[in-house]
């Protein structure tokens, strides 16, 4: 496939700063574009590269002016980020070959119902009173248990479980190895022993969501899980019972959230941050990496360190860390001139 700068800027309702009839068939990094390639500027970190970046076009925002004069072309956007976006999904909407149709492997239980213009592959099971909405498509081994509903055009990459009861909104995405509603890690103490607590609950994914390969998100003791809409979920991320995740949320790799935690809207984790059972979080916070998170947070906060403090509090805090060992020698140094001193004062 191969695209002008104008015909980009038309998609993205953009303009053209330089030659509109300049073709590229590709995308690349800036930093390692060729003649017919695209690619984008929107971390200002990264600006450096397009003084010597041999991209044919790049698109960037409004408000870029450059340093010295370029001799590619830009496409000007409002949000080079989004416009990247969206000219990726159209292009791989453009290459991916729609499947759909039943595969004669697959199986589906009587009283099960699947929508229109579905695609099941191989070996998947849709168990019974399942019901699969229009659209969707539903990949190898994956396995959908008895009364789970799944909405209008959602995806289910291989070998995703799907536990009975498990309610999917519409247009959602569950990469491979994700589970949906698996058993929440509840035991009584019983003795010197653990008895199971029943896990009656279920888990509901509203609109918009999606699910990162082998993330697990657990079925509620009673009542649901809720992962509200816009959610999105990186890899290998764990959602304990009765957890609720506020709208368009972002989880990055490995997080773990304890039970019963109430997340608010439009909230960022880092990486391996965690979080204790029972907690509320405001909306619009954010959580830095691998923060360990022990108390309430007020809507806004930005936090960093386990136990988490505020993030310029810890900043603060940090470069004291540093300078620890040399404290530490000062004060050893100190103490023994005060010792020196009392024995000359003792004589």
């Amino acid at each position: 496939m191969e695209f002008t700068a104008q015909q980009i800027a038309d998609i993205l309702n953009g303009t053209v700063d330089g030659d509109p009839d300049v073709k590229v068939n590709g995308f690349a990094k800036i930093e390692e574009g060729t003649p017919h390639s695209l690619t984008f500027l929107a971390n200002p970190k990264y600006e450096h590269h397009i003084y010597h970046t041999e991209a044919g076009i790049i698109l960037v925002n409004q408000d870029f002016v450059p340093a010295s004069p370029l001799k590619n072309t830009l496409v000007r956007v409002d949000n080079a980020y989004a416009a990247l976006a969206a000219l990726l999904e159209m292009v791989e909407k453009l290459k991916k070959k729609q499947k759909e149709g039943i595969d004669p492997a697959a199986f589906i239980h009587a009283s099960a119902e699947v929508g229109e213009g579905c695609y099941v592959g191989t070996f998947a099971c849709i168990s019974e009173y399942a019901r699969i909405g229009n659209n969707c498509k539903i990949y190898p081994y994956t396995y959908v248990g008895d009364h789970a509903v799944i909405g209008d055009n959602c995806i289910l990459y291989p070998h995703v479980t799907i536990y009975d009861g498990s309610i999917i909104g519409d247009n959602c995405i569950l990469h491979a190895g994700s589970v949906i509603g698996s058993d929440g890690f509840g035991f009584a103490p019983e003795g010197e022993q653990y008895k199971k607590i029943p896990q009656l609950g279920n888990v509901v994914l509203e609109n918009d969501v999606e699910i990162g390969a082998n993330t697990t998100i657990d079925r509620a003791v009673m009542g649901a899980t809720i992962i509200r809409k816009g959610a999105k979920l990186d890899n290998l991320v764990q959602i304990a019972h009765n957890v609720e995740v506020g709208e368009h949320t972002v989880m990055a790799a490995q997080v773990g959230i304890s039970g019963s935690v109430k997340i608010g809207k439009h909230c960022k984790f880092g990486g391996q941050s965690g979080l204790a059972g029972h907690l509320n979080i405001g909306d619009r916070v954010s959580i830095g990496a691998q923060a360990g998170i022990i108390g309430n947070i007020e809507e806004g906060r930005t936090v960093l360190g386990a136990p988490a403090m505020d993030a310029k509090s810890f900043m603060r805090s940090y470069v004291i860390f540093n300078r620890l060992p040399d404290m530490y020698r000062t004060v050893e140094k100190l103490q023994r001139e005060i010792e020196q001193l009392k024995k000359e004062l003792n004589k």
